[in-house]
């Protein structure tokens, strides 16, 4: 299957706010995938669908797709591979956005072991894994692993052209984390430090697509909770803006 061009639809989909749609797609060439036993492919539209479940807050689909996702890999044999990492890494996501960190943990350790064994130094793919894996080691009170691990991700982020969403993301994750560990008056200034930083790159970058809008998504009720409901609602203007093309 052309899964580049099924990519492409997706990101289509993706960049008008379509989820329904875009969960249609994904389930049509499932659906093509498992008539024609095209398993590699089937594993990517899995990988794609637990992402836009746990998007939408879908906990039920999101699991079930994350159990189906880890049968694949292991029934193709790529249990030891960048693509079962790249999957391992997915899962775990999705159990960490619906607060089962102690299930996600063992599947980043996997992942990192793949991606550090496997991947060359300074690959893209690294930000993604320690800053997810960052989150969840937050919730298991690690700190100092959580910021290592943070400090890792920006440095990784920093160096591509269009890292600066991914930056602002890790950035307020740490503003968060700064504030489980010590409270929200203890670091107060190094805490508004990491806002405005984040804030600069929002504003600063140039590429605004269906991705910024998301990240602005993301990012808008971060800033609300620290006490700055106009940039929440001026994010939340952008990623309308760009959604309604307007």
């Amino acid at each position: 299957m052309d899964t580049t061009r099924i990519l492409e639809k997706l990101d289509e989909y993706l960049g008008k706010n379509d989820y329904l749609a875009a969960e249609r797609h994904l389930l049509y060439w499932l659906r093509e995938c498992l008539l024609t036993h095209d398993d590699r492919t089937a594993l990517l539209m899995r990988n794609e669908l637990m992402g836009l479940y746990r998007k939408q807050g879908m906990q039920e689909p999101a699991l079930r797709e994350v159990q189906d996702a880890l049968a694949l890999v292991s029934s193709l044999g790529l249990a030891d591979t960048v693509s079962g990492a790249t999957t391992y890494l997915n899962c775990a996501t999705v159990y960490k956005a619906f607060d089962r960190w102690e299930d996600s943990l063992p599947l980043y350790e996997r992942a990192r072991l793949i991606y550090e064994r496997d991947l060359p130094a300074g690959d893209e793919r690294f930000g993604g894994l320690y800053n997810n894996m960052a989150l969840a080691l937050v919730d298991a009170e690690r700190y100092d692993e959580a910021n290592d691990l943070y400090a890792r991700a920006i440095s990784v982020m920093e160096a591509s052209p269009d890292g600066g969403p991914e930056v602002a993301i890790t950035l307020l994750n740490m503003a968060d984390a700064l504030e489980a560990q010590y409270g929200i008056l203890e670091r107060e200034e190094e805490l508004e430090e990491l806002l405005e930083r984040a804030k600069h790159l929002l504003d600063s970058h140039p590429t605004r697509d269906g991705y910024y809008a998301f990240v602005c998504e993301k990012c808008a009720p971060i800033f609300g909770y620290h006490g700055d409901p106009d940039y929440m609602e001026e994010l939340c203007e952008r990623a309308r803006s760009i959604y309604e093309g307007t």
